[in-house]
């Protein structure tokens, strides 16, 4: 399966910049999960990847060959959408062996795909069933079904769980990585749900207003984000203290923030620069003021409000 490079990719649409100078390298059997707000080109790229539309600048190669003029067809890619693009006057099968039954297949070969692809995404439902008598769900498994049924090399996803229920979208996305890691595909998924990105990806690219802020896998943008974007964007919340790096013992800092506290942390900077330091709610423990307590990293505060949130509690402080 190839290599997807993406090289200094620029597209408007008329005064909005959707893209702007894009480069992007999806190794041979990833699975890569594009997240960022509405607006900030993921979708734009992944269509310009799959020759939908055409970049008005740069190029995309699939292992080292140009593409960027090729059409969707001669790209070897199986693409599914959010809105669920199935032929409601074809049943389930006739669905599934759309592409290799266009392609001239002889009936045994069909039969043979369908099947494959069918149990391979363990689906049950009956052959003949129309798509209005599936849940979403089942018409979402259908639709990768005919994805996979062109033999694709590369598996494109537009924000796929977008228009499931929480349950079933949380079954379907470990689905689809099994499926894509089984069949050694290489994949580009576009969402907004960072919660599905994190989970599946083996890398996962943030994007913001047209450019990549940050490409890494889960771990390294959660525990290291380089700008205060991708802190906010990944894992949730995150406080933010304004100071400079008081003194520094190799990698070791003391940071001190605008109101004289010191913190210790690890930093590549210099002593003497300005840093805006993340901390995570999550590795915040709250203690009762009983008496004085001495040690690093510790700030006193007073609670304004809390809410439950079933798995946790949001404390403001």
């Amino acid at each position: 399966m190839p290599d997807i490079k993406v090289v200094d990719v620029y597209k408007r649409f008329g005064r909005i910049v959707a893209l702007d100078g894009v480069n992007l390298h999806v190794r041979d059997g990833e699975y890569v999960c594009i997240i960022g707000p509405s607006g900030s080109g993921k979708s734009t790229l992944l269509k310009i990847i799959a020759g939908i539309i055409q970049p008005d600048r740069g190029d995309v190669f699939f292992d080292d060959v140009r593409v960027t003029d090729l059409p969707l067809e001669e790209r070897g890619i199986g693409m599914v959408m959010q809105d669920i693009l199935l032929f409601p006057h074809m049943n389930l099968w006739d669905n599934v062996t759309f592409s290799p039954l266009t392609r001239g297949y002889n009936r045994e070969i069909i039969v043979n795909i369908g099947n494959e692809v069918m149990n391979l995404l363990k689906i049950r439902a009956d052959k003949k069933a129309y798509p209005s008598e599936l849940s979403r769900g089942e018409q979402q498994m259908i639709a990768l079904a005919r994805a996979l049924a062109s033999r694709p090399r590369v598996l494109l996803l537009d924000e796929p769980l977008a228009s499931l229920d929480a349950h079933a979208a949380r079954a379907l996305r470990y689905e689809l990585r099994r499926m894509v890691k089984e069949l050694g595909l290489t994949a580009i998924h576009v969402t907004h749900n960072q919660e599905e990105a994190l989970s599946i990806a083996d890398r996962v690219v943030v994007m913001r207003k047209g450019k990549i802020e940050q490409v890494g896998t889960p771990l390294e943008l959660y525990l290291m984000p380089k700008t205060p974007f991708v802190s906010r964007f990944i894992g949730g919340e995150a406080n933010f203290l304004e100071g400079h790096v008081a003194q520094k013992y190799g990698n070791k800092a003391v940071i001190e923030l605008r109101n004289g506290t010191r913190l210790c942390t690890y930093t590549h900077l210099p002593q003497g620069s300005h840093v805006l330091v993340a901390v995570r709610p999550e590795h915040i423990v709250l203690m009762k003021k009983t008496k004085e307590i001495h040690g690093e990293n510790m700030l006193e505060g007073t609670i304004e409000d809390k809410n439950f949130l079933g798995a946790c509690i949001r404390y403001v402080v």
